[in-house]
């Protein structure tokens, strides 16, 4: 058997990691992005800001483009876009972390010195978290590290109850009223997926919380968690260690990656900084109910907290939807934007069963913003009061499915005669019969986005929460074989991976249409043609 389970999302792939069975990427990449983020060659999954510096630190297999071989790899940015490499910050190379360097976060201690928690396997295949540090401070991109000779800091053991195979995954630090450190680790025990405290005076010596900060009976393994505060008003991020100003009361955001299902969902909640206890507001559940930043192919998100400009930054990785052979041939797996040339056009009809070629973009490389106006909302079809799931609801109904208000929206990556394309639409319901409510439901269907079978096809939904009688916003970046599609300014936002065959390069083109039985307003549609960043 060449696949290793490691009781988690990780399959270590041995026939197509080793050095001697690793070709050398494919000169022709029609798929590879522009402006994601994007080693130059094989594997990534997952950042801070230092002296002005951006760095992101990414999950890299430097012999193969699946998992396996894992280290710590490094970039650099002054704007998060054009990305500079660097060596490996940290790779195996001691007892704790001998068999991989798996994933974590970097912390920013009060004296400005930048910390790494990470997650290592040692020789038992245990998962144990330990520290690194910069090895030279005064280098503001942080080009060597050293690991403590303290590590591991944080271990499973017979006392402690800790499942070995499932305890990874550090998130960023905060400090607490009582000069306490806090950090939390995914974990589970049986189905219960926790996330586990851990707390220390000093960074360096950690003792186990008696309970978790949350925990879910049923929903499994929580991978990489974030937990972050956020202020109820404005649009500033908060520091993650902040109390909040005076007088202000902030909310927390707890995010965990489901092994299960490999999505990441969040809830809302209150942070009772005593119990260190997260509670979840009225409503919200942390499973598979729970919201999502991302309805599409998108998992083990990251936030950091930029200093420079008093944003939270929010980074995910975005995986292939090839086989693992295909990705071997391609070289790389896995990415983390730049507007050219712009078209423009306004207040278009587009009729039941219709579609209107935008031209003058390069296709396979674009952004779009479209604004739609629905008429006779009255003849929108009713909902059924079983179609709870829009993941079930766009798989069912599919683009050729036609109703009374939808599908309409966006072609994107479609080959000239349509054989292939990628679709990203709305529909609109009745919430039921002779109501004034409605459900909007969003879709991006990849059911022909490639001739090529074994690719994963999936079709995603969610519902968006917007009002249909006002226009209704769709945006898709578009870029190769990533499509980020955005409904009603983000309310909603479905990342897909596909991979056309005929639909490449020149040879792609970008489509509105309107498949439903009623007439729909494009009040404006605007499409740029999009550079690609450096990524050296």
């Amino acid at each position: 058997n060449y696949v290793v389970d490691l009781e988690a999302s990780h399959h270590v792939y041995n026939r197509l990691t080793q050095s001697s069975n690793i070709k050398s990427p494919s000169v022709n990449q029609p798929y590879r992005t522009g402006f994601h983020f994007q080693p130059p060659k094989n594997w990534m999954n997952g950042p801070m800001i230092y002296k002005g510096i951006y760095h992101l630190f990414y999950q890299w297999n430097p012999k193969g483009a699946v998992w396996g071989n894992i280290v710590w790899a490094h970039s650099t940015s002054t704007d998060l876009i054009n990305w500079d490499p660097h060596p490996p910050a940290i790779f195996p190379s001691e007892p704790f972390d001998i068999n991989g360097c798996w994933s974590g976060s970097a912390t920013i201690l009060p004296d400005g010195k930048p910390v790494i928690l990470y997650t290592g396997i040692d020789p038992k295949n245990q998962q144990v978290q330990n520290i690194a540090e910069p090895k030279d401070l005064s280098d503001p991109y942080l080009v060597e590290w050293k690991k403590s000779p303290l590590n591991p800091l944080m271990a499973p053991d017979a006392v402690n109850g800790i499942n070995a195979s499932s305890f990874r995954d550090p998130t960023t630090a905060w400090l607490g009223h009582d000069k306490k450190w806090r950090v939390i680790i995914g974990s589970k025990i049986h189905r219960r997926g926790l996330a586990i405290t851990y707390t220390s005076k000093d960074f360096l010596k950690w003792e186990k919380s008696p309970e978790p900060l949350h925990y879910d009976d049923g929903s499994g393994m929580w991978e990489c968690p974030d937990f972050f505060p956020v202020t109820r008003f404005g649009s500033k991020g908060v520091e993650t260690s902040s109390f909040g100003e005076p007088n202000e009361v902030l909310k927390h955001v707890l995010k965990i990656s489901l092994d299960d299902t490999k999505h990441d969902y969040y809830t809302i909640g209150t942070y009772d900084r005593v119990g260190d206890k997260f509670v979840p507001d009225k409503g919200f559940k942390m499973d598979g109910t729970a919201p999502r930043y991302d309805y599409g192919k998108y998992y083990a998100s990251k936030t950091f907290y930029d200093s420079a400009k008093n944003r939270r930054v929010l980074w995910g990785w975005t995986n292939e939807s090839s086989s693992v052979e295909d990705d071997v041939e391609k070289g790389w797996s896995g990415i983390q934007r730049l507007r050219m040339k712009q078209v423009n056009l306004r207040n278009k009809v587009l009729n039941s069963r219709s579609r209107l070629e935008v031209y003058g973009v390069t296709a396979a490389q674009a952004d779009v913003e479209v604004l739609f106006k629905v008429r006779n909302l009255e003849k929108a079809d009713v909902i059924q009061p079983s179609w709870t799931d829009p993941q079930l609801i766009c798989s069912k109904m599919n683009v050729s499915v036609e109703s009374g208000l939808g599908p309409f929206g966006l072609m994107v990556l479609a080959s000239k005669n349509l054989e292939e394309y990628t679709s990203v639409y709305f529909r609109i319901f009745k919430a039921r019969q002779n109501s004034n409510k409605y459900v909007v439901v969003m879709c991006s269907d990849q059911s022909r986005s490639s001739l090529e079978e074994d690719n994963d096809k999936t079709t995603y939904g969610a519902f968006v929460d917007i009002n249909p009688r006002q226009p209704l916003s769709l945006r898709a970046l578009i870029d190769h074989s990533v499509v980020e599609s955005f409904g009603g300014r983000g309310r909603a936002c479905i990342t897909s991976r596909v991979y056309p065959k005929l639909a490449m390069g020149k040879n792609s083109h970008l489509f509105a249409f309107n498949y439903g039985s009623q007439s729909v307003d494009v009040l404006s549609l605007s499409a740029w043609s999009m550079k690609s960043a450096q990524i050296s």
